[in-house]
């Protein structure tokens, strides 16, 4: 995007419609003080039966999730009722928000990839070994003989739930449900995100 002087401004797009509030729980029913929102369209044959009769008349929902009251941008400053919208009018230009989501799956990585490993010298003797991991522990030493838990080796990279934080909001268009963000926000075209304040 571009602004009044012409500087240039990475944004992401993200259509974001509106929540609506499909649950309240409360500290003497439930045990602790929540709200749980529903969102995107599904059809009615692949949605179970109670959830039909929890969604009633508010829509066929495609994800449900629940969030403490303290997460919950309130534009009443009260305990939302079942059935309220929560759209993106809670957010303004200029705001700071922290955008969680899976980030993009890469399959089976080695170390190199995955962690960042350096590999082993090009020359010199390397053969057949430029991009494997070296010693993993082993032998007599402090791990006395075994490899240590957490040690960084080839495996699954991505599709994983992160949060990126400190990202800005450049522009709200209320009217199509469109965020600008500042930055990249985690996850492939289509990741179910949660924006929060």
């Amino acid at each position: 995007m571009f602004d009044g002087e012409g500087k240039v401004t990475p944004v992401t797009v993200v259509s974001a419609d509106p929540n609506v509030v499909l649950q309240v729980k409360n500290k003497e029913k439930d045990g602790y003080e929540a709200v749980q929102l529903g969102f995107g369209i599904r059809k009615v044959k692949n949605i179970k039966k109670p959830q039909q009769g929890q969604f009633g008349k508010f829509g066929n929902f495609r994800y449900v999730r629940e969030f403490r009251n303290r997460e919950i941008p309130n534009p009443k400053s009260q305990i939302p009722n079942i059935g309220d919208k929560i759209d993106i009018s809670v957010f303004k230009e200029g705001d700071m928000v922290k955008v969680s989501g899976v980030s993009k799956s890469k399959g089976f990585q080695g170390v190199m990839k995955r962690h960042g490993f350096h590999g082993a010298p090009a020359s010199h003797g390397t053969k057949h070994a430029h991009r494997e991991p070296g010693s993993i522990g082993g032998g007599g030493g402090r791990a006395g003989g075994r490899v240590v838990k957490g040690m960084k080796m080839a495996g699954r990279m991505g599709g994983e739930r992160i949060t990126v934080k400190g990202l800005k909001i450049v522009k709200v268009d209320i009217e199509n449900n469109l965020l600008a963000i500042n930055g990249a926000v985690p996850g492939r075209r289509g990741t179910l995100l949660e924006i929060r304040g």
